[in-house]
């Protein structure tokens, strides 16, 4: 089975961006927090790189992020992030040395969950377009690595979504990271001690509020 390692971007002395009553540092340790626990829910081999508010360079983290499982190709690499800077919606970036199916999918979910999607792709560094831009990417050997983008902090309207359903957003992840790996995807409640009843076909509106 593949295994996952998730990266909390950013992180103590580096808040990443911020705005509309979101640090990003926050957020992604928030997802990360969810996401590693749902996938241990569903029997996913997983890490985390930080869970807690701490520093970590760019040589710490990629050492950090390879030394659980290894630099194979049989590791995915989660690098959660909030973005800013203008814009909307939701971004997947994966490394050059990756086919876009696993961000595809990222992308099929997070729509399917309500999350707006602007694009998934790839971004050359400018002075040697055969590397990657991000160093998540292009130091993290042959991992199949991406980092999503959930929204826009310095948009008012995504940021308010990005508050309210993060969770969701988070769980459109984890679903699309079972489906990818080919584990059964069960979703019966949410972690963090709250419980949802998700509507199955044939239901009538007695059993949903019943449940």
């Amino acid at each position: 089975m593949k295994k996952v390692v998730i990266d909390a971007g950013h992180g103590g002395s580096d808040p990443g961006a911020s705005g509309n009553g979101i640090v990003e540092k926050e957020y992604t340790l928030k997802i990360s927090e969810y996401i590693h626990e749902r996938l241990d829910q569903l029997g996913v081999p997983n890490t985390m790189v930080r869970t807690t508010d701490e520093t970590i360079e760019p040589n710490e983290r990629v050492q950090k992020i390879v030394a659980p499982y290894g630099k194979g190709k049989d590791v995915l690499v989660i690098s959660n992030h909030i973005n800013a800077g203008g814009g909307q919606g939701s971004e997947i970036i994966y490394a050059l040395r990756n086919s876009d199916v696993f961000s595809k999918k990222i992308a099929n979910e997070l729509e399917n969950g309500g999350r707006d999607v602007r694009k998934y792709y790839q971004r050359r560094y400018p002075s040697d377009p055969s590397k990657d831009y991000y160093f998540i990417h292009r130091n993290t050997g042959d991992t199949e690595a991406v980092i999503v983008e959930y929204g826009f902090l310095d948009n008012a309207q995504d940021a308010e979504l990005l508050k309210k359903y993060w969770k969701d957003y988070a769980e459109s992840v984890v679903k699309a990271i079972a489906n990818y790996v080919g584990v059964p995807y069960t979703f019966t409640g949410t972690s963090l001690n709250e419980n949802y009843y998700i509507v199955q076909k044939g239901d009538t509106i007695f059993m949903g509020n019943n449940e």
